[in-house]
């Protein structure tokens, strides 16, 4: 089959590869219909995440039709048209059985990899380094699903791709960081990064009740995005940003913030290019601008909320703002199959259709332009979806 490999820093190939087969008992093979490029798969295109080898095949956001179950799957027919969560969960262990799905400890098959950098695994993630299981994607034209009793979710045939294939990721991480911000009538909310998990959690803060929303980016695509739904926009670049946001809430500052840009971040400040002297001698791995500028931002006694990806180590966080003002921190890789039934009957309720965020729709032999047109933003480029078939 044709699959997305990547080969080194700043090189993804489209190649032929074997096809993939039953290994597991518990295990499905998935025709893939549709599939996306994440804003996270280019923090491996610029080789911020370790344990990548050469040959691995990319994507976790991906759906499509059942071709072949394993003889333990009985949730699950051939022919099914499912959406597949990103991170894969075996259903049995504490945390999935506390719906902490994403901290699976059971998926990781090299789990004493995570655990050397973090202490503890998180669960297997799909086509995302063999630190976290090193499971191909879903940026072929078939792929392997683990645990196929637990992850797919079946959709109605009612519903085009493009209206629940982003419930495989960016759906909901932006609910969850729009849920994580424990939102209050009269509330704001500020969001940093306007691309596509931004745009779910500006437009999920609106659905769980904010009264103001604040976008905060420098790209003139993504600002105008956020506006059609209702949200005030700030430029990311803004000397000033600080005092602009406090004077538009009253002195007090937004209620909860967040940071949508994660480990790539740029900044006004000379915080930026200390990151990127830092990165650059490998003295540290990501770059903390959006975060620092949360964290200085936020209201005391307020909430700042990470869905943007953090790969390692960072310098110079202001944890002595977030201690004194009471902060509180929630982060962490989605819970995806927590939120599915919720978001799908959004979806169907005519709530939200998730197809807005598409700007760019290709076959999947013109990956590697893309992931550089999505990464460069050039074309206004927000979010691009591949065709295998």
């Amino acid at each position: 089959m044709k699959a997305l490999c990547w080969e080194g820093r700043d090189d993804v190939r489209v190649e032929q590869v074997p096809d993939p087969a039953i290994l597991n008992p518990r295990d499905a093979v998935i025709r893939v219909t549709s599939t996306a490029i994440c804003g996270s798969d280019l923090h491996l295109l610029d080789g911020f995440i370790p344990t990548m080898r050469a040959g691995d095949i990319l994507g976790h956001e991906f759906m499509g039709e059942v071709v072949e179950v394993g003889k333990a799957v009985s949730n699950l027919q051939i022919g099914d048209r499912v959406v597949v969560p990103f991170p894969i969960a075996c259903g049995q262990c504490y945390f999935c059985r506390h719906d902490l799905w994403s901290c699976c400890d059971n998926s990781n098959p090299n789990a004493e990899m995570a655990e050397t950098l973090y202490g503890y695994s998180a669960a297997g993630l799909f086509g995302y380094s063999h630190m976290l299981g090193g499971y191909a994607g879903g940026q072929a034209e078939y792929v392997r699903v683990p645990y196929a009793d637990v992850g797919p979710f079946k959709v109605p045939p009612s519903l085009r791709d493009e209206q629940v294939l982003f419930m495989t990721d960016i759906f909901p991480t932006g609910y969850m960081a729009a849920e994580n911000c424990d939102i209050k009538p009269g509330h704001v909310v500020a969001v940093w990064g306007c691309g596509p998990v931004g745009q779910f959690a500006i437009r999920s803060a609106f659905l769980l009740g904010a009264e103001r929303v604040v976008a905060i980016d420098t790209v003139p695509e993504r600002l105008q995005m956020a506006a059609d739904v209702g949200a005030e926009t700030l430029d990311s670049m803004d000397r000033h940003l600080f005092h602009r946001l406090k004077d538009m809430t009253g002195g007090l500052g937004p209620d909860a913030c967040i940071d949508a840009v994660g480990m790539e971040a740029h900044g006004p400040h000379l915080d930026y290019w200390y990151d990127k002297a830092k990165t650059m001698t490998m003295l540290a791995t990501d770059r903390a601008s959006s975060l620092r500028q949360a964290i200085n931002c936020c209201r005391k006694g307020g909430i700042v909320s990470i869905p943007g990806v953090y790969g390692g180590f960072i310098d110079k966080v202001p944890m002595g703002a977030a201690f004194n003002k009471g902060l509180t921190l929630k982060m962490g890789q989605t819970h995806v199959h927590k939120y599915l039934p919720t978001l799908l009957r959004h979806i169907q309720n005519g709530d939200i259709d998730p197809s807005f965020v598409i700007t760019h729709t290709a076959p999947l032999d013109e990956a590697p332009a893309m992931y550089k047109t999505f990464r460069e933003k050039e074309d206004g480029c927000i979010k691009v979806v591949l065709k295998p078939h």
